[in-house]
């Protein structure tokens, strides 16, 4: 068995403007790592400041590991993170997110795939979220320096949303489409990915996130990363639509 260890540290943020979002991107957290059967990834932050006896403590963590089959044709896959920003007054952000997933491979470009998801954040209008689904995944593209999937899943969701006390129970459907281009004379990588999630009851409930990703390394160790992230849901009721976009650049230290 072949083992690859990453830890991720980042070194120093240039700019941050951040509104936390209820679809988490999946497709940017899988792990390419060919005949290699054990890859871990990981790294946590801490932060914590006192001026004037007033304190602002900071924590986060976050692990991504595979487990590939001796076949190769298994890959067991595993997200977790939590995020803690704390306060004299209050907690102003107290987030985790779990995500376990299952994929089998038939083909070359043909796959199978389940998953397990729980998410909590309650600064969001949706606090709490909890999904079962499966489905499959094509690769449409195979090539050196540009890949290219396609997924569609049935997903069944509990959610609650926040300032009411009432638990939803959804069939939804989520499909992506996902393009990563390599450059290897401008060592530059893209990545593009766009989800799409209705209801299928109602297709005018629906969540849509759309993220590109830039990483260029300055060093075998050290990479200048840019991430952009635009979400938006349609509740189709009373509740007000979410909107909002994440822009993220910075440098990371790679081990």
């Amino acid at each position: 068995m072949k083992f690859r260890n990453t830890l991720t540290l980042p070194i120093f943020l240039f700019f941050h403007f951040t509104s936390y979002t209820q679809l988490v991107n999946i497709e940017a957290k899988r792990m390419q790592t060919d005949s290699v059967r054990f890859v871990l990834k990981s790294d946590i932050l801490f932060n914590y400041t006192d001026t004037n006896e007033a304190y602002v403590l900071k924590f986060g963590s976050n692990i991504t590991t595979q487990i590939k089959s001796k076949d190769l044709n298994k890959i067991y896959f595993l997200v977790w993170n939590y995020d803690l920003v704390r306060t004299d007054e209050k907690d102003v952000q107290n987030s985790w997110f779990l995500h376990a997933r299952f994929n089998q491979e038939l083909s070359d470009f043909f796959r199978l795939e389940a998953f397990v998801q729980n998410q909590n954040n309650t600064q969001l209008t949706i606090i709490s979220r909890n999904l079962v689904g499966a489905g499959i995944r094509f690769k449409l593209i195979n090539k050196e320096r540009t890949k290219a999937y396609f997924g569609n899943s049935y997903m069944y969701e509990i959610e609650k949303l926040n300032g009411i006390d009432q638990w939803y129970y959804n069939h939804r459907n989520s499909s992506y489409l996902s393009l990563t281009q390599s450059f290897e004379k401008a060592h530059l990588d893209l990545i593009a990915t766009l989800y799409f999630q209705p209801l299928y009851r109602d297709l005018e409930n629906h969540r849509v996130l759309g993220q590109f990703k830039a990483e260029i390394p300055l060093t075998n160790h050290i990479s200048l990363t840019a991430l952009y992230n635009y979400f938006y849901t349609g509740f189709s009721s009373d509740l007000q639509d979410d909107r909002s976009s994440t822009i993220n650049v910075g440098i990371t230290f790679n081990m």
